[in-house]
């Protein structure tokens, strides 16, 4: 159903007749919101009555569509570059800079905008130097974090078959520098080492983590489906790098927004775009991955000024939280039958620290993991199984023979 036109002509020369809003809204059978509409609009673009007969209700509907003509201020104008850093500041606000700016303007013996009018012309510098402003990010306050959809590939060189790598993806909303990074899987190892990776390619840590909802960032069985629980792995390494995780929703990918934009972008010019390129192992795949990478991060953007490079150096690097000393490394436990392992070095600086058994809601156990990076617990093996590390191979050997 077609909206219908309101009769501008005869709006404009009611109102010269001197009649009343509503008495105009009952001759002309428009609301009286629309007769207080039309009539700001003529103001604005200087149209009274008589009007030519030329100057049809068509040709008025153009007229009033466009914007009017801003009369110019004899007001001293704020320093929007110098605004737009420091509300970057915490607890800087718009009130206190309108206030220092009011101070500024009475030094220099220049008159001043009001509150509204200033709070106008700082958004209006905020729709020019930025396309959207849905959200507004402050410099190393967040990072979003996903898994790009589609993988990527390589060739094993022993079997010859075409290995799947998942392409792991960080980014730094106000800056919307990105990184990216291939992996062999999606599984929590995989997931804690990328963050790893990551932290590291960024120089430093922001105070918040947002994650998709995923089993390897939060405990799906037992928890609420709006307060979802960290993943015990997850929150360990949360810890140590002291940084916040805050779970995106389940089916609410607007709660990440530059992640979900930024898996566009490498999805395009970095997965498809090596797509016909064959790579003989992870690391080649990887390489040609921080090629594009960096490509993409030094690319200008079309609607603002500089590069994700430029943004995140020049504004957003200098609020990170440095990296702990010493690095974190993500250890990986291999069970087997009554024993649990942990292949590493030196578990001093690994991601498990200790061994937590927690049958039933209750802790049986709790081991402290020793300087070799392997345990195994003889008081937990089952009775059958508690002679066997005691027994000779040739008695193994015996026993299946």
């Amino acid at each position: 159903m077609t909206r219908k036109r309101p009769n501008y002509r005869e709006i404009i020369r009611l109102h010269a007749e001197e009649l009343s809003q509503n008495e105009i809204a009952r001759s002309c059978g428009s609301s009286k919101k629309t007769v207080n509409r039309v009539l700001k609009l003529a103001r604005e673009h200087s149209i009274d009555w008589p009007l030519p007969a030329e100057q049809t209700n068509a040709e008025l509907a153009k007229i009033f569509a466009a914007p009017p003509k801003a009369s110019p201020t004899h007001r001293c104008l704020p320093d929007f570059d110098l605004i737009h850093k420091e509300l970057c500041q915490n607890g800087v606000n718009k009130k206190l800079l309108w206030t220092e700016y009011l101070e500024t303007c009475r030094l220099r013996g220049e008159q001043g905008l009001m509150y509204s009018q200033f709070c106008y012309y700082i958004q209006q510098d905020g729709l020019r130097r930025q396309a959207t402003m849905h959200f507004r990010h402050k410099p190393g306050e967040q990072i979003e974090v996903d898994w790009a959809g589609d993988p990527a590939h390589f060739i094993d060189r022993d079997t010859g078959e075409r290995v799947k790598a998942w392409v792991f993806v960080g980014v730094l909303p106000y800056s919307q520098y990105a990184f990216a990074k291939a992996y062999t899987n999606e599984r929590q190892h995989a997931w804690l080492q990328a963050h790893i990776d990551m932290y590291a390619f960024f120089g430093g840590v922001s105070k918040m983590l947002v994650p998709d909802n995923c089993s390897t960032a939060v405990v799906h069985r037992g928890s609420s489906w709006y307060s979802p629980q960290v993943n015990l792995s997850y929150h360990e390494l949360a810890e140590h790098y002291n940084t916040a995780i805050l779970p995106a929703r389940v089916r609410h990918p607007k709660d990440k927004p530059s992640a979900e934009k930024s898996v566009g972008h490498i999805s395009t010019w970095i997965i498809a775009a090596l797509r016909k390129r064959q790579f003989l192992s992870l690391d080649e795949l990887n390489a040609a991955i921080a090629e594009c990478l960096d490509t993409l991060n030094r690319k200008p953007f079309q609607k603002r000024e500089g590069c994700r490079l430029d943004i995140f150096e020049q504004e957003e690097k200098m609020y990170l939280a440095p990296l702990p000393i010493p690095p974190l490394r993500a250890g990986r436990l291999v069970v087997s039958p009554g024993t649990v392992q942990l292949p590493c070095a030196d578990p001093r600086d690994v991601l498990l620290r200790s061994l937590r058994i927690h049958p039933q809601d209750r802790r049986r156990a709790r081991h402290e993991l020793c300087r070799a990076g392997f345990l195994s617990a003889q008081a937990h093996r089952h009775a059958s199984s508690a002679a066997w590390p005691e027994r000779s191979v040739q008695h193994v050997k015996g026993a299946y023979a």
